[in-house]
Formats: C-alpha cells, sequence, structure tokens
C-alpha cells in the first residue's frame, strides 16, 4: 500500500501520467480494494489540484461544485437506509417504557425492581458484541452485515411481544442485547469508510437523530396501537411489541439492496466518481497506514485518550438511557394521564432532533466538537436542575424538556470526536467498539437510577443524572485543553525544523505511516 500511494503522491507532483501496475489501493478495509487503470493520463478533463504546496491529493476531474453533487449522491444513497435502520433500532431498544405504561408490569406479575431488571439486562449482551462485530465488518460485506443483525432482531422483538411470563421477557430483552449491539458502532464506521473526518459528523448526527424521532414516533405509534389491546386476546403491550418487530423486519428486507457497499465497487458510482471518493480518503488519511495488522489493534488498547473518552460517553450515555427508557414514566408521574403521558412525550424529541442535526451541521463546518458538547451538557445540567428543585408540574416539565434536549445532541457529536481523532481504520474501528460499547454500560446504571420507590419526584435518579453530566462537562473540558496543548506543541515542534503540519511533503508522510494520530503531522480536532 505504502508503494503505491507513494506512486500516487509523486505523480501529482510531478505532474505526469500516472503508472500502476497490479497492486490495489487499500482504503481501510481488506475488502476494499480498488484497481485503477494501469495508465491514467491527467488532461485537461482530469485536472490535478494541488493544495498544501502540492504536498496531498485533492481531486481529479471534479471541482467544487462537482465534488458537492457526489456528496450530495451519497447522502441521497446512503443516509436514508441508515436513518431508517436506526429508527427501528432505537424504537425496539426503549419501547418498553412505552409498552409499560399499557399494563406490561401486571400482566408479566412483575414486582419491585423487576422492570429495572428487564431493562438492565440488555446493555451486558449489548456491550460485549461491539468490537468483535466492528473487526467481523471488515471482513463481511456491511449489506450482509447490517442486514443479519436488523432480521435477527426483528425476530426478537416479535417474541418479546409473545411472552407470557418475566422469565419470557429477561430472555428476550438478552437476545435483543445480542442483536442490536453491533449495529451502532458498525454503522458509525461504515460512515468513516465513505466520508472524510469532518464530513462525518453531519453524516452521524442525521443517523442518530432517529433516536429522537423514535423518541417522538414512539410514543405516538404507541398511543395508536394500544387501541389494538384485546385484539387477538393479547393487550396493547404485547401489540407494541409485534407491530414494531414486524416494521424492522420490512425496513430489514430493504436494507440488504439499499446498503451500499464500499466506494470500490458502489454500483450507483460511475468509474470516476469511485476514483474520487477514493482519492479524497486517501487525502483525508494523509498516507497513514490502513492495513489490517493486529499492532493497531494494540495502538488502540494502550491509547489512554480513548479511555477518557470511554468515561464521557458512558456519562453522556447514563442520562441518555435515562430518559430514553423513563421519560414516559417520569411524565406520568407530574401527574398526567398514560395516553396524556405518551403524547408529551414528543415535543422534547422533535426539538432535540432538530437540534442533534442543525448543530452537527455547523460543528463539522467549523471543524470544532468540544465547545458544543460543552454548551448542550450545561442545558442538559440546567434542566436535571430544575427537575430537582422544582415540585411544580409546568417547572418539572420544562426541566425534562430541557434535558433531552441537551443530552441528544452531545451523542453524536462526541462519536465524531472520536473519529476525528483516531487515524487508521483499523484502530479507528477497534475505538469506536471501545467507546460505544463502554458508553452502553451507562443502560446498567440507567436502569435502575429511576426506581418506583422514588416516585413520583425521582429525586435520587435526577442527582445521578446530573452528576454524570458535570463529569462530561469537567472531562470534555480537559480533553479539549489537552488536544490544544498538544497541536501547539507539534506545532512548535515543527517550526523549529522548517515546517508546519501543511508542508510535510508525502515522502515524509510515508515515514511515518504506522504511526496513526502520533504522526508528527497530524494534528487534533477540537
Amino acid at each position: 500500500m505504502s508503494n503505491t500511494l507513494h506512486r500516487i503522491s509523486s505523480g501529482v507532483l510531478a505532474g505526469l501520467q500516472f503508472h500502476y501496475d497490479e497492486e490495489r489501493i487499500s482504503i481501510g478495509h481488506n475488502r476494499m480494494n480498488t484497481r485503477v487503470p494501469d495508465e491514467v493520463q491527467i488532461n485537461d478533463e482530469e485536472k490535478i489540484s494541488e493544495s498544501h504546496s502540492g504536498d496531498t491529493i485533492t481531486s481529479i476531474g471534479f471541482d467544487n461544485t462537482a465534488i458537492k453533487n457526489l456528496v450530495k449522491k451519497l447522502d441521497l444513497r446512503l443516509m436514508p437506509i441508515l436513518a431508517a435502520i436506526y429508527l427501528v433500532c432505537y424504537l425496539d431498544r426503549t419501547n418498553v417504557g412505552n409498552a409499560r405504561l399499557e399494563g406490561l408490569e401486571k400482566d408479566l406479575h412483575m414486582a419491585g425492581l423487576d422492570y429495572n431488571i428487564a431493562l438492565c439486562v440488555f446493555f451486558p449482551f449489548y456491550v460485549v458484541v461491539g468490537v468483535p462485530s466492528n473487526m467481523i465488518i471488515k471482513r463481511i460485506r456491511p449489506n450482509i452485515w447490517l442486514t443479519g443483525i436488523v432480521l435477527f432482531w426483528s425476530v426478537v422483538m416479535v417474541c418479546q411481544g409473545l411472552v407470557h411470563n418475566f422469565a419470557g421477557l429477561l430472555v428476550a430483552r438478552c437476545f435483543l442485547g445480542i442483536a442490536e449491539g453491533g449495529l451502532y458502532p458498525g454503522v458509525v464506521y461504515y460512515i468513516t469508510m465513505w466520508y472524510p473526518r469532518h464530513e462525518c459528523g453531519f453524516r452521524m448526527a442525521l443517523f442518530f437523530a432517529m433516536a429522537t424521532a423514535a423518541g417522538a414516533f414512539g410514543g405516538l405509534f404507541a398511543r395508536g396501537i394500544s387501541e389494538m389491546s384485546g385484539t387477538g386476546g393479547k393487550d396493547g403491550w404485547s401489540w407494541i411489541f409485534i407491530i414494531e418487530g414486524l416494521l424492522t423486519f420490512c425496513v430489514g428486507c430493504i436494507s440488504y439492496w439499499a446498503i451500499g457497499d464500499y466506494p470500490d465497487n458502489a454500483k450507483f458510482l460511475s468509474d470516476l466518481e469511485r476514483k474520487e471518493v477514493l482519492r479524497r480518503l486517501v487525502n483525508d488519511r494523509n498516507l497513514l497506514s490502513d492495513d489490517w495488522n493486529s499492532k493497531y489493534v494494540w495502538q488502540a488498547l494502550k491509547d489512554w485518550k480513548i479511555y477518557v473518552k470511554m468515561i464521557i460517553s458512558f456519562c453522556m450515555a447514563t442520562p441518555l438511557y435515562s430518559l430514553s427508557l423513563f421519560l414516559p414514566t417520569i411524565v406520568k408521574d407530574m401527574g398526567y394521564t398514560s395516553n396524556a403521558a405518551q403524547l408529551m412525550t414528543v415535543p422534547p424529541y422533535v426539538v432535540a432532533c432538530f437540534f442533534t442535526i442543525s448543530v452537527s451541521f455547523i460543528a463539522d463546518k467549523v471543524q470544532k466538537r468540544g465547545i458544543f458538547i460543552l454548551g448542550f451538557l450545561a442545558v442538559a445540567m440546567t434542566g436535571s436542575a430544575l427537575l430537582i428543585s422544582s415540585h411544580e408540574t409546568p417547572v418539572q416539565y420544562t426541566g425534562a424538556f430541557l434535558a433531552a434536549v441537551g443530552v441528544f445532541p452531545t451523542t453524536p457529536l462526541i462519536t465524531a470526536w472520536v473519529g476525528n481523532n483516531l487515524s487508521g481504520s483499523l484502530k479507528r474501528g477497534v475505538g469506536f467498539g471501545m467507546v460505544v460499547g463502554f458508553a452502553n454500560f451507562g443502560g446498567i446504571v440507567a436502569a435502575f437510577i429511576y426506581r418506583s420507590v422514588d416516585s413520583p419526584r425521582f429525586i435520587e435518579g435526577h442527582a445521578i443524572f446530573l452528576g454524570m453530566l458535570f463529569v462530561a462537562f469537567v472531562l470534555t473540558a480537559f480533553m479539549m485543553s489537552y488536544y490544544k496543548l498538544e497541536n501547539s506543541r507539534r506545532d512548535a515542534r515543527d517550526a523549529e525544523r522548517g515546517l508546519t503540519a501543511d508542508t510535510y511533503t508525502p515522502e515524509m508522510k510515508l515515514e511515518q505511516q504506522h504511526e496513526g494520530d502520533d504522526a508528527t503531522f497530524w494534528r487534533y480536532t477540537i
């Protein structure tokens, strides 16, 4: 790979004809390799734009308008199906909160902490499959792997609607965790295989915004399905699981044909478009290695920064899951009826969806993450403080509203931040798995912080909620300071050698191709 990338870079600098042998350019995936024609002439129709004194590859045959059209084409093909998949994923994961209002606990003879245990058992299984799933998706076509995941959990969801006792619900929740565990880290990794790192945040936000859409849609959908109570001898909670499981199955069937593979063999792109996607990725990787090598796994496991991000994500995920699983209960205990509570959960999710998408778009444009994370954590902390300090229903609902609007946008922001600051697809894939996997332990904590005995104020739960957000705030500020300091250190060292991050030659970069984000020319996203 090094020799091939060296030839590409040298060709750009020399402005001559490219000569490629039978080697393949690998972009972060052992299967994702593309043959470039043996001779690609650089002519008037395929101009090479040079940036940074000619040290990096930019576009071949594509001006800014053409690149925007290409990105739009990718978005229209890839994002709708990924968004639909995560919509049903989050709907199926959290609909137990809606089912609870429709008699789930009574019919399955649940008492005490049984409901909390049913929530909890999902997450250990969900966590452990994240990293191995991301390693598998590098070996198996994504349309096969992701479709298999969706179809598996759709069957589990239907079965969950057919259980007759608490033990059956526990088994179903365990299998649901296994089935869904590989989806989020897998899709996040998959997005990075198509888009340069500072275009990923907005796409991840479009994907994750479906979690907020699921919250809004779930309340409305559950309200409608509850009218089926008694049909076929089954109660409303049972039909919530069955209908939503069947909906997931339909999405899974569509996903096999709708999910693109990797850029090198994407049939919906022309040959020139495929080359341009790959060249954008090569340029974004700064010639750093994307080989499959176990040393990159160890690089991830030894990187202390990943562990800090794991803690930050855990402290964000705990409040997020608290809202996802308990918001209907929290709102109902403010004094609303079950039907009204289902509907009252919709507005916070709608507003959170708007901010999740819009702020991530802005963050991509300015290439900043941390400052936006801090801002929304502050909003969420304000909301949780209102929930703790007041017993007035309007104030409490405002607090719940602000908590939701503050918490949900932070997840795609932190996820994009992780990806922006990890180089090499294998290290990035393992890093995503570690961060997302550990974050989901927050679901275990969330399952037990809102207990029935603390109803209706849930002061203890809200206090834990606030404490988690505060820890995330402090650690985010710390990582921002570290990244800024480290970038300054690297700038200073380069200045002593008469260099900047932009003036490294391809030859100099290739000498550090195995260093990943420790390479001296790498700069962290703040």
